[in-house]
């Protein structure tokens, strides 16, 4: 079986306080050529150091933790027909273009799209930076391999209590189901669900799910508590 490769996906539609399930559009993803050799996930909390006169140390005051940060590390080419190397990414850079938005201060902003390579799915993000390092030319020096940097921003915790969509025990009795729309795969499903995509095996378990990789569009889901 060929490797599957990885993916950036945006949503239909930004996250807000408003939109719980956005669902993805898959149709819009970009597959990369070739699948990096690493992803690199980093996350930090933020601590004010207060000296403390007499000790050893500083007094450290937590102020927060900030968002989680990706980067990936993409390689693309076009050697094979010649054709600019750059018609093979450029979603990716209307991905970080703005976008308007349904906020309430209708402010314009970039859309938001989470990393699949097979079980493996990220938080949501937006792009925050694209590096491209052009390698290789045509004669008439149309670029023909690009190495491609794409660095990514958490939105927003899915472990926020205040986020429906993530926070399954505090859903009313009528949001304790979940709509299956095109496109949607049970490891995105359960990552919007529980905040984690290996929470998939409890989704399939409680849904009697014989194929859990074949979702039908409108098929409804029970959604029952992490035991």
């Amino acid at each position: 079986m060929a490797d599957e490769p990885l993916t950036i996906i945006p949503l239909k539609e930004n996250v807000t306080a408003a939109t719980r399930n956005p669902g993805l559009a898959e149709s819009e993803g970009v597959e990369c050529q070739f699948n990096p050799y690493e992803i690199h996930m980093a996350k930090s909390n933020h601590y004010t150091p207060r000296k403390q006169i007499g000790k050893n140390t500083e007094e450290l005051e937590f102020s927060g933790g900030e968002s989680g940060h990706m980067e990936l590390n993409l390689l693309f080419d076009s050697t094979d027909d010649t054709s600019d190397v750059r018609k093979k990414y450029i979603k990716l850079i209307t991905f970080a273009l703005i976008k308007p938005s349904d906020n309430k201060d209708k402010n314009g902003e970039p859309r938001q799209v989470i990393v699949q390579w097979g079980n493996f799915m990220s938080y949501i993000a937006v792009i925050e930076r694209i590096d491209q390092k052009f390698t290789f030319f045509a004669p008439d020096g149309t670029p023909l391999r690009a190495n491609v940097t794409v660095s990514l921003r958490q939105v927003f915790d899915n472990n926020d209590t205040g986020l429906a969509s993530t926070n399954p025990t505090s859903r009313s009795e009528a949001r304790r189901t979940w709509v299956v729309e095109k496109g949607q795969r049970i490891e995105w499903i359960a990552h919007s669900v529980y905040g984690s995509t290996s929470a998939w095996r409890h989704l399939a378990e409680s849904n009697n799910l014989l194929n859990p990789n074949v979702l039908r569009p409108g098929q409804i889901l029970k959604i029952v508590p992490l035991p």
